[in-house]
């Protein structure tokens, strides 16, 4: 059997580079609106490494990453699971790699409503739709964040979101599923990469 660490593909400086790069680091992208994992994970990824950093939140990853093409000391951080996760990797090859990755619990994942007990339309982010009620109605939404808000806002009788985007929008928890062990990324730019 082959035995080929990291080490032996990336040539030590690339590694050095990269590592260098995320020191540098102090504005992270990623899903909105507050109260996704991804916004935990961007907080949790600062704290770790005892960065001064800021989050900024957008619609979707996809939006986000434009910004990055304009932006230094910028990252993007997904989640492992995000839909299409690797069509927004292959398509920017060419100027956007994935340096770093770990893996946290999320939030509490919650079903919860505006007090209906049995909701018969559930909006969700993709990644989680499992976790719909099978006799409900699957409302497809950009983050979990979103899925609250819309909950809130009438559009749907509930929601699979996280304990923080519930609270904030004064929604019942149905069912707490807990958090869920999960797996975030981070993409940065390359040097002397055209975008």
């Amino acid at each position: 059997m082959l035995d080929v660490t990291l080490e032996a593909r990336i040539p030590r400086q690339a590694t050095k580079n990269i590592s260098n790069a995320l020191a540098e680091v102090k504005l992270i992208r990623t899903l909105g609106p507050q109260g996704t994992n991804c916004e935990k994970a961007a907080h949790f990824w600062f704290r770790n490494r005892r960065i001064d950093g800021e989050v900024a939140l957008h619609a979707t990853l996809e939006d986000a990453v434009e910004h990055l093409k304009k932006e230094k000391n910028s990252a993007l951080l997904a989640c492992a699971v995000y839909p299409d996760l690797h069509t927004l990797v292959f398509s920017n090859l060419n100027w956007l790699a994935l340096a770093d990755s770990f893996i946290i619990p999320t939030y509490n994942m919650l079903l919860a409503s505006r007090g209906t007990g049995q909701p018969k339309t559930v909006a969700t982010h993709p990644a989680p739709q499992g976790l719909v009620p099978k006799d409900a109605d699957t409302i497809l939404v950009t983050s979990n964040a979103q899925a609250a808000r819309d909950c809130a806002q009438g559009l749907v009788e509930g929601c699979i979101t996280t304990q923080p985007a519930a609270e904030q929008y004064g929604l019942q928890i149905l069912r707490d599923f807990g958090p869920v062990p999960m797996d975030f990324t981070v993409h940065l730019p390359l040097e002397g990469r055209a975008a």
